[in-house]
């Protein structure tokens, strides 16, 4: 086995053994195993099957690591994305209205049109035409709109029709547990305890099974059936929504899918990656490629299967850190993630309040994102700030994101600075500008 494993991953050019490799894969997996009961909590909102979305966020990842471990050799491990399932969850099918299955047949267009822009080279031509203000921006827009719906999710914030949000009751046992849960993760990551995530989790669903709210209904069982969400991508009902007049709902439902998959998986992928130091091989740029590839045929497969986008994750910095340097790393993370399928019970027992912590400190950490905006110059910072605070105020990651690009061209052209203005950019915030002047 270890020959085979030797000749797959070619462990001893990348100085590292299968021991070390499978450590790294599970510090990876302890890491990112949060999303096997966030993703459900989340999609289950729209009306999907929790179960089914259980499953497909289980078969999502370890498919989608496998892809990454066995056509890039890289140590990445992939699952659906946050932020991702939030626009997912509350635009598309809460604001928007669309139906979950539409909203299915939506990512899935979103991963063909990735692969493509891959295939091409548009993608690195995009990534390189947003501004790094723009693109830190985005990231800490998204955390501070999954940082709002933590607190509501919570019960720390609740609506108000003088103020439209005020303080919840912090004497009842939801609030209180997600905040100390909250701050459990904090102590235990700041310790550099693995998988504080998933303990502070698991953690607060223990306190809410002690305070009478959560029933304990066993561990271990056969994985829930697939069948509610598989396959019920409704693709022609997306192209004929609203009567036939698809067009601005499929602008900005796949547009934003693709700019946050590209600028998520891309800067993900750069990140980990250079940190590992693979990028510098002489096949590092040519397996890059493939990586590219294999994050769009996740997204597309994990739409298949019913989730929301499946995406690289920076958690996969701590398997490199642990040694991690090839794609054993992954197909440990994939196997992990198979193995998670028989803990269904667990997952159905944890309750919103007990993924919130998770979505308020994984939120916490997407705000230091914000040092990388160039705060001395106004065209960069305004843009950047407004991108930034209305993905949480006007509830929608799209809105953001128009508000952004459409501020970045309008002042760079009122200061005479529009030569400064990429194509890109220009091409994003007119489709927005399209979006909204169609109504």
């Amino acid at each position: 086995m270890s020959d085979f494993l030797e000749r797959v991953f070619r462990l001893r050019a990348h100085g590292t053994s299968v021991r070390t490799e499978g450590l790294a894969g599970l510090t990876t997996f302890l890491t990112m195993s949060y999303i096997v009961f966030v993703n459900p909590d989340i999609l289950a909102t729209t009306g999907m099957d929790p179960g089914a979305v259980f499953v497909a966020t289980c078969l999502a990842a370890a498919l989608g690591s496998a892809i990454m471990a066995l056509a890039a050799n890289f140590p990445v491990g992939m699952a659906p994305g946050m932020g991702l399932n939030a626009f997912f969850a509350f635009t598309v099918v809460g604001a928007a209205g669309l139906p979950w299955q539409q909203a299915l047949a939506a990512v899935f267009i979103s991963g063909l049109v990735f692969m493509a822009l891959s295939l091409t080279g548009v993608r690195a031509w995009l990534v390189a035409g947003i501004p790094p203000s723009l693109r830190a921006a985005i990231v800490a827009g998204i955390g501070l709109f999954l940082a709002i719906i933590a607190l509501q999710k919570s019960g720390v914030i609740v609506g108000n029709a003088d103020t439209l949000v005020a303080l919840g009751p912090l004497h009842s046992a939801p609030p209180l547990l997600a905040l100390a849960g909250f701050l459990l993760i904090a102590v235990l990551e700041a310790r550099g305890v693995r998988g504080a995530i998933l303990i502070g989790i698991l953690s607060v669903t223990a306190g809410g099974w002690l305070a009478g709210d959560v029933q304990y209904h066993g561990l271990v069982s056969l994985p829930p059936s697939l069948a509610p969400t598989f396959l019920q991508l409704d693709l022609p009902g997306l192209l004929h929504h609203d009567g036939g007049a698809p067009l601005t709902v499929l602008m900005q439902v796949v547009l934003v899918f693709v700019l946050v998959e590209v600028f998520d998986a891309t800067g993900t992928l750069y990140g980990v990656t250079g940190r590992a130091g693979l990028l510098q091989l002489p096949d590092g740029q040519r397996r890059f490629g493939r990586a590219l590839l294999a994050d769009s045929t996740a997204i597309v497969a994990g739409s298949l299967l019913g989730t929301s986008s499946t995406t690289a994750y920076a958690e996969s910095a701590s398997g490199v850190q642990a040694g991690g340097r090839t794609g054993l790393t992954a197909l440990v993370v994939a196997l992990l993630f198979l193995a998670a399928l028989l803990f269904s019970p667990l997952a159905a027992m944890v309750p919103g309040y007990a993924t919130a912590p998770a979505l308020l400190f994984v939120a916490g950490l997407m705000l230091r994102e914000l040092v990388d905006v160039h705060w001395a110059d106004l065209t960069e910072s305004v843009p950047a700030a407004l991108c930034a605070l209305a993905m949480p105020f006007t509830y929608s990651i799209a809105n953001g994101l128009a508000f952004g690009f459409i501020a970045y061209a309008v002042l760079k052209v009122g200061t005479g600075r529009w030569r400064e203005v990429h194509a890109a950019v220009w091409l994003v915030a007119g489709l927005f500008v399209l979006r909204y002047a169609l109504g």
